[in-house]
């Protein structure tokens, strides 16, 4: 074991050091459909929010042209707008009729009665245009969920299923988050105690071409595994570079 001024003296044999990604993603989705297309490969960096794939979405583009089409339509709100100004003109001419008793009341009832339905139409084509546009945005948000997005930023473990293939029910790819990694070490019982969170340590991973990295003590196990006389501790490196693989194995050295 590597050794530092001040380091607890561990023997490797007593010691089990593993380094694991911080979090692993089984990729799924409650759409249906067929993958047309992946965005990503096995082994690609992703951010969160990054497209992963595309389900086939013939059917939502058609759906978002149309209600585009609807919302975006003025036309009958137009008609509706200029029958009611021809109508509110007759009702005037008809009103000062009235007045001057050149006509019947049940003309001018008659005329009255055109505006208010008049108006009554102009309102609803209002109120279908405000809910063409409310469909528009639902067929877009059904659109946008055939895009399958990241759920993190990490790395492309394994891609599952590939385009053709349908997406109901089963896992399409792993994800696993490498920024931080989980160093997961096992002690014996007899440092149970000293090692405690915010403690400081060197990780060693035992893969060619590594270096040392210092870290911290995130978490100690408050349950002591009794058959092996050992306790975990968990400890976060970080790899903002993804210098460090996960999955390896690896030397720690506590500091004083």
């Amino acid at each position: 074991m590597p050794g530092t001024s001040g380091a607890f003296n561990l023997d490797s044999r007593d010691v089990d050091c593993l380094i694991e990604p911080h979090v692993v993603v089984e990729v799924s989705t409650r759409e249906t459909g067929i993958i047309e297309a992946l965005s990503v490969n096995r082994g690609g960096i992703v951010k969160k929010g990054d497209p992963l794939l595309l389900l086939e979405s013939g059917h939502e583009k058609l759906a978002v042209k149309l209600a585009k089409a609807r919302a975006t339509s003025y036309a009958n709100v137009e008609s509706k707008k200029a029958a009611l100004e021809y109508l509110k003109r007759q009702q005037k001419r008809v009103v000062n009729l009235y007045k001057k008793k050149a006509t019947s009341f049940t003309e001018k009832d008659k005329a009255d009665t055109d505006v208010m339905l008049a108006e009554m139409e102009l309102r609803e084509a209002r109120e279908g245009l405000q809910m063409a546009k409310i469909e528009q945005e639902r067929a877009e948000h059904a659109l946008a969920r055939r895009t399958i997005p990241s759920p993190i930023s990490g790395i492309v473990d394994k891609v599952l299923l590939d385009p053709g293939e349908s997406v109901e029910d089963r896992p399409i790819m792993v994800l696993a988050q490498v920024d931080p990694l989980n160093v997961e070490v096992v002690l014996p019982l007899r440092l149970f105690g000293a090692v405690t969170v915010g403690k400081a340590a060197e990780i060693m991973p035992l893969v060619p071409g590594s270096r040392k990295h210092r870290t911290q003590v995130k978490i100690v196990d408050k349950v002591i595994d009794a058959a092996s006389g050992t306790f975990g501790v968990r400890l976060e490196l970080p790899n903002p570079d993804y210098e460090v693989p996960g999955g390896v194995r690896c030397e720690i050295s506590f500091l004083e």
